[in-house]
């Protein structure tokens, strides 16, 4: 702190708290900068990267999530952000889509290349285009700004416990010919060899394989994921499904495993005879 003024370093760090303190733990400043006790499960503490380049977005968001016990670290630019979530230091990444240096989408691209961490998209408020865009690439989730930091919060969440398999009774392991499911380990194997799956393909593909034969609705697929049903993750069903092929070495054109029934939906099949 300096001058009573919050200082933010231009290409990445910590946001300071605030230098006040009291026995009760707050200093009574809005938004309170202090952890606070809370009860339960949502005491667990997490690392967040935040790539984003608004200095004042960064100094908000920053307080409230480490308000709430969280360890924040902060890159202004996209080259920055990604060599820094390369690390494997983090849970969970905030990602701005137009950053200095190298585009959010560029970055989540090249992320999904080599890593499933979780990522959350920022995004322009009313940029469709944008969020399609973004779930494409790899996104696991998006929010549009401005945006709430107490959804943010619930969202970073939810994304840590599902890349943690921690969403529910752990579950049996589900087999499909050579793909086993293990939803304990909230990892996927295809003839032995571990599935390098994002979060969101991993749940899709459990859904899938849990209904085995069955067609599945885009609508459905969506409920069943616990998806947004907005026309944006309604469309970034086929860019999973899409990217889920590709990782199971299905042919696009004449999948065995993944299928398409035009007009209806999408099935995994339980053999390579079944046909659409």
């Amino acid at each position: 702190m300096q001058g009573g003024r919050l200082v933010v370093r231009p290409f990445g760090g910590r946001v300071p708290d605030c230098s006040c303190r009291t026995a009760g733990g707050t200093c009574g400043h809005e938004p309170c900068h202090h952890p606070r006790v809370m009860p339960g499960p949502e005491r667990e503490s997490f690392s967040i990267l935040f790539i984003e380049d608004d200095q004042r977005l960064v100094a908000l968001t920053t307080r409230y999530l480490e308000s709430y016990g969280h360890r924040v670290t902060w890159m202004g630019d996209g080259r920055g952000g990604l060599a820094e979530a390369l690390k494997g230091q983090h849970d969970v990444v905030i990602l701005d889509l137009m950053l200095p240096r190298l585009s959010g989408i560029d970055v989540c691209r090249e992320l999904r290349q080599r890593t499933s961490v979780p990522v959350i998209m920022l995004t322009a408020l009313g940029e469709e285009a944008d969020r399609v865009l973004g779930l494409e690439t790899g996104a696991d989730d998006y929010l549009a700004k401005p945006f709430s930091s107490r959804e943010l919060l619930a969202r970073l969440r939810a994304l840590v416990r599902r890349a943690h398999g921690a969403t529910g009774p752990p579950g049996d392991v589900v087999r499909v010919g050579a793909l086993q499911i293990s939803p304990r380990e909230y990892a996927a194997r295809l003839g032995g060899q571990l599935l390098n799956l994002t979060t969101s393909e991993f749940v899709l593909l459990r859904v899938l394989a849990e209904r085995v034969g069955q067609v599945l609705t885009r609508e459905q697929l969506l409920d069943l994921t616990k998806g947004s049903a907005d026309e944006a993750f309604d469309r970034s069903i086929d860019a999973h499904i899409s990217r889920l092929r590709h990782k199971l070495g299905d042919d696009p054109r004449h999948p065995r495993l993944l299928k398409t029934v035009r007009g209806a939906g999408y099935m995994l099949a339980g053999g390579e005879g079944d046909a659409p």
